[in-house]
């Protein structure tokens, strides 16, 4: 008998927009697709964090033990299948709707159950064709901490839970389906009352914390420069600070890209930080080799383990 238990953890629902249409149009095509697009998915969910619980049909479930590396994971899924589908015509892009939700959930052997998941679910029935749907839960934890915007929806009604569920559309860029909202699937979301939609316009605008992050290190690096050069004793002590400067911001910046493997570029940055240090110091050996040697092996064997 397996264990019965509960825990709090994040899920993560996918499924495709119009899959039975898809089918209907291209089997063979349409099951090609399905599975690549879920093997991108999975490695995304893994090199994030999360665990991949089960799949049926067109649905993927997942958990994460971290709520910021969740939506991180949902999206780069997106940015990673919007490339896919830009090089399909309209009529066979394989979109995917994702829904997020932290609840507490029962545990039983490999699957998770509760009213967690069927909140989780529903926020995915109601996103947009490659679209993010978060619950508040969710919104409240990663509002400060994801580069992405907002948007308000209202409540979410839920079967099985008296109130509804406050939900919040994740802001990746462009929309993807130009569907009309009472085209979609799920029922009408109700309307926010223009004050609560006033408060959601001004906090779904993301703060460009990047750009003042780099502006202030930038600043810290001129003045230490200038120091250095106002008390000139034939020594550019600036040096080393600044490089250090450098790797804070190299690292903010890889803290929200989504181009590259997070983790394996944070490795590559500190063996450029390695290597300079190394420069900076040269008396005519370069040791950095056998640090970044350490740090490329381990470079390797992550990518080699990633799927």
């Amino acid at each position: 008998m397996s264990e019965t238990r509960r825990k709090l953890t994040t899920i993560f629902c996918a499924d495709v927009q119009d899959y039975t249409r898809l089918m209907g149009a291209d089997e063979e095509g349409t099951l090609a697709s399905l599975k690549r697009c879920r093997e991108a998915m999975g490695r995304l969910i893994e090199s994030h964090g999360g665990r991949v619980i089960n799949t049926w049909g067109d649905g993927l479930i997942a958990d994460f033990p971290s709520v910021v590396e969740a939506v991180r994971a949902a999206v780069d899924t997106q940015n990673e299948l919007a490339g896919f589908n830009a090089r399909r015509p309209a009529d066979g892009r394989m979109l995917f709707r994702i829904g997020i939700n932290l609840g507490d959930v029962i545990v039983e052997g490999d699957d998770i159950y509760g009213d967690g998941v069927n909140i989780a679910a529903r926020l995915q029935a109601s996103a947009a064709a490659g679209g993010i749907v978060i619950s508040s839960t969710v919104y409240d934890q990663v509002r400060n901490k994801v580069a992405v915007g907002f948007e308000f929806l209202g409540p979410l009604m839920v079967k099985n839970v008296a109130e509804g569920v406050p939900s919040y559309a994740v802001k990746i860029g462009d929309a993807r389906d130009e569907t009309p909202p009472a085209e979609r699937s799920g029922p009408a979301r109700p309307q926010p009352q223009p004050a609560v939609m006033a408060a959601a316009i001004s906090e779904a605008r993301p703060a460009p914390r990047g750009s003042r992050l780099y502006g202030v290190l930038a600043v810290i690096a001129a003045v230490l420069i200038c120091i250095n050069l106002l008390s000139w004793q034939g020594i550019f002590w600036a040096r080393f600070p600044v490089l250090a400067l450098a790797v804070v911001a190299a690292l903010a910046w890889n803290r929200d890209q989504t181009l590259f493997n997070r983790k394996i570029t944070s490795l590559a940055i500190v063996a450029l930080g390695i290597a300079g240090i190394n420069l900076f110091t040269w008396t005519g050996q370069f040791w950095a080799m056998w640090p970044i040697l350490g740090i490329a092996a381990v470079m390797g064997v992550r990518w080699s383990m990633r799927r």
